[in-house]
């Protein structure tokens, strides 16, 4: 009888540790699909990136429970990333090149929005030692002046004011981004740098900005559009709702851009 009972135990004590074996296989924190349904990946502009992690903290407070995960850089770079199979939802770009190419890649599940434009200007170091006090004056032996690539918004925007002005640079360095010119002048590795006149106003008191006449003949207007690889279009949608409308308008007015 004892015995009988000994292997009754056992084969319980079996079964339990069997169960507890198979319920230990399943995350508790498993995600659920809902979960990642209410995520979006929004690509935009470098120069996009204070006034748009602003709209992103507005939008998750209108839409509870749904995130945004933003992507900064050229958007160029970001173009070639969307056509090379990488993933977003939303795309804004800092120029109707860029995005024109996502069209044409045949991206795009409407037509983009303008939503805001943007003026370039020379960022100096704070006080100006350098004394620029004109587009030319970037021209001047000596002087490290750094701009952006060709390719990038604001690197063809100051190509245009090249032609308008008979003025040729000669930087030291072409980068990729907006964001990484304003670098190389806070980090004082350049003298001068051609960037946006949000880019300084966002920089407060680390650079000072010599504006330019001619800074108005190469304006850059600034499209969105939501893709059509998105995991939750209307979601998508909402966000660029939001950039267009007062919510949006409002914080990018302030940080200094234009309207389209």
């Amino acid at each position: 009888m004892i015995k009988k009972l000994v292997l009754v135990l056992a084969a319980g004590l079996l079964i339990a540790a069997t169960a507890g074996c198979g319920s230990s296989s399943q995350p508790s924190t498993y995600p659920s699909p809902s979960a990642a349904q209410q995520k979006i990946v929004v690509f935009a502009a470098a120069s996009l990136k204070q006034t748009f992690t602003k709209i992103g903290d507005q939008f998750s407070k209108d839409n509870p429970g749904a995130t945004v995960e933003f992507s900064f850089a050229g958007s160029s770079d970001l173009v070639t990333q969307l056509t090379q199979g990488a993933h977003a939802d939303v795309f804004a770009s800092a120029d109707t090149k860029n995005m024109d190419k996502a069209a044409q890649a045949g991206l795009l599940a409407g037509s983009p929005v303008n939503f805001a434009s943007n003026t370039l200007t020379i960022a100096v170091a704070p006080g100006n030692p350098k004394g620029i006090a004109a587009f030319g004056d970037l021209a001047k032996p000596g002087l490290n002046v750094v701009v952006c690539a060709p390719q990038v918004p604001c690197g063809s925007a100051t190509k245009t004011v090249e032609t308008k002005t008979g003025v040729t640079l000669a930087p030291v360095s072409e980068e990729s981004s907006v964001t990484d010119v304003l670098n190389k002048v806070t980090s004082g590795q350049a003298d001068a740098g051609l960037v946006y006149v949000t880019d300084v106003a966002g920089a407060g008191d680390k650079v000072s900005a010599v504006s330019f006449p001619e800074a108005a003949g190469a304006v850059n207007t600034y499209p969105i559009a939501t893709l059509k690889q998105a995991g939750n279009a209307s979601l998508a949608q909402k966000f660029v709702e939001i950039v267009t409308g007062p919510v949006g308008q409002q914080i990018l007015t302030k940080a200094g851009f234009g309207k389209p």
